[in-house]
């Protein structure tokens, strides 16, 4: 049985066609992802299905009563809400149950006795609907999403407003898993895990016995739960009942075959419009010249075969430094406490460093204490003189009105127009999404026109927060070579080992103090 039905979705931004004529169909239970490259509308797709935004035609059906929980990383928290109190909002109506039956036992005191027993009759009932619903379990079922999510309870205590971006997202993704929704929309969940906690959220997944539909562009994550693959292509919904490795040996089927018909298609197009050019102002044959041009008219048209984006990433390098580019000395970083032992460490000229280490340990408030952005607690640090710093962080935010086109004219307010859209051009990022909002692009767009805005940011010292984040595979592979061409000093914050072990000389892995791992 569906429950999710989608038909004839259209949806467009500023006129470019999104989709033409989408159809999709969600089964109970069933385990599926949904793949593209980035641009092609997966995010889009998701928030389509999510209802936060309205196609503009065709129809997307759930269900009746079916619960649908949608993973949105950039949600609206109260900064001054508890971590324990979002995550116990999931359970609201159970602890209200509670709170209901414990009414009752306390009000029977002085009850006459016949309404003693339909009171006790009521309270019963709803201890076994808790009891059904696994109430008792809940710090359980918190405490093994919270650790196979690489955080510590005492995250518990803590508010919002006090974790880094990776833990964030962390909390909303454990708050979803949580609601034992009858289907999960994931977009791009394991953007900030760990090799070990993507392996856990498989493991989670797997035996997840209702549906999900998950975006992702890492592979290896998708061949471990996909048993069905939605793919975008050429503006429509392709279904590939299967897991990931039989989508990619289809895929590879289905596009010889679509370039094929392509083909034939252009040849018989041509053969009938040679004819019609020839005949058209002759008597004999006018007829049947206008026969084939409303012929042509009628013939829907397969759409030519995408070639890959090529992407032109470069982050270019203005002049040299000395031996010692940056030095710490029994660096203590953090906000109320120090976050990680005393770090004394030197990064030399052109060295590549790779900054690793768990979600929340401190790599983001590392990178922003030596750029300055925050205090240190204690100790030094000290960047050699002719330091020249290029930064991309990792989350940032942006005003409603500014599109991408915005952004890099007021870092280049000298660049023409032509010079703005070749930028992005280069990027991925192409004249629809220029102008649209960048609160509107999805992760990827995002992250691509960010790094556009560095390409002509000439320094010697390249700082990056989690680059790969969001990013396709064809632009996480520019990006790697762009990075293994710098000829500057390299600092790499990164989970992916796949990704900078090719690029850095070494890697700087951070821990927090054993006093902090013991407790």
């Amino acid at each position: 049985m569906s429950v999710l039905e989608v038909e004839g979705l259209a949806f467009s931004y500023q006129g470019e066609s999104i989709y033409q004529n989408g159809e999709m169909r969600l089964f109970e239970n069933e385990h599926a992802v949904l793949v593209g490259p980035n641009g092609a509308g997966k995010s889009t797709l998701l928030k389509l299905l999510d209802r936060s935004l309205k196609p503009d035609k065709g129809t997307v059906k759930w269900l009746p009563s079916i619960s649908v929980g949608y993973l949105d990383q950039y949600a609206k928290i109260k900064p001054e809400l508890s971590v324990k109190a979002y995550l116990y909002d999931v359970f609201l109506p159970l602890f209200e149950k509670e709170d209901e039956m414990n009414r009752i036992y306390h009000d029977l005191i002085g009850k006459p006795e016949h309404e003693q027993v339909r009171m006790l009759h009521w309270a019963s009932d709803l201890q076994e609907q808790l009891i059904d619903s696994d109430f008792y379990r809940i710090k359980s079922s918190v405490g093994n999403i919270i650790h196979g999510l690489g955080l510590q309870m005492d995250v518990l205590d803590q508010t919002i407003e006090t974790l880094s971006g990776g833990m964030r997202a962390k909390i909303i993704l454990g708050k979803l898993l949580l609601s034992d929704a009858d289907v999960l929309l994931l977009d791009e969940p394991t953007n900030f895990l760990d090799v070990k906690h993507i392996e856990w959220l498989s493991k989670f997944l797997n035996a997840y016995e209702k549906a999900f539909l998950v975006v992702s562009h890492h592979e290896g994550f998708l061949s471990e739960i996909a048993r069905t693959v939605f793919a975008l292509e050429h503006g429509v919904i392709a279904r590939y009942k299967g897991d990931f490795s039989f989508y990619l040996s289809e895929r590879e089927l289905r596009q010889e075959q679509h370039e094929k018909s392509y083909k034939a298609q252009q040849r018989f197009i041509k053969k009938n419009e040679d004819f019609i050019r020839k005949n058209i102002v002759r008597d004999k044959t006018v007829k049947r010249a206008q026969s084939r041009r409303k012929m042509l008219a009628k013939l829907e048209r397969i759409k030519p075969p995408k070639t890959d984006t090529i992407y032109k990433f470069r982050f270019p390098f203005s002049s040299g430094t000395g031996r010692d580019v940056l030095m710490t000395d029994a660096l203590e970083i953090g906000y109320s406490y120090s976050l990680l032992e005393p770090l004394s460490m030197t990064v030399m000229k052109q060295e590549k460093v790779a900054i690793t280490g768990e979600n929340g340990v401190g790599k983001s408030t590392f990178v922003k204490t030596i750029l300055e952005l925050i205090p240190k607690i204690d100790g030094s640090f000290k960047w050699i003189d002719t330091a020249k710093i290029a930064y991309y962080a990792q989350d940032e935010s942006y005003a409603d009105h500014v599109t991408a086109f915005n952004l890099v004219h007021e870092m280049y307010p000298d660049f023409t127009k032509k010079d703005v859209m070749d930028l992005l051009g280069h990027h991925g990022i192409n004249y629809e999404m220029a102008l649209r909002k960048m609160n509107s692009l999805s992760g990827g767009e995002q992250t691509k026109v960010r790094l556009a805005l560095l390409y002509h940011q000439k320094g010697n010292v390249l700082i990056l927060d989690e680059p790969t984040n969001h990013l396709d595979q064809a632009a996480k592979d520019a990006l790697k070579d762009a990075l293994i061409d710098y000829e500057g000093t390299l600092i790499l914050v990164s989970h992916e080992i796949d990704f900078y072990q090719d690029i850095c000389d070494y890697e700087i892995s951070l821990y927090e103090p054993e006093d902090e791992k013991s407790g």
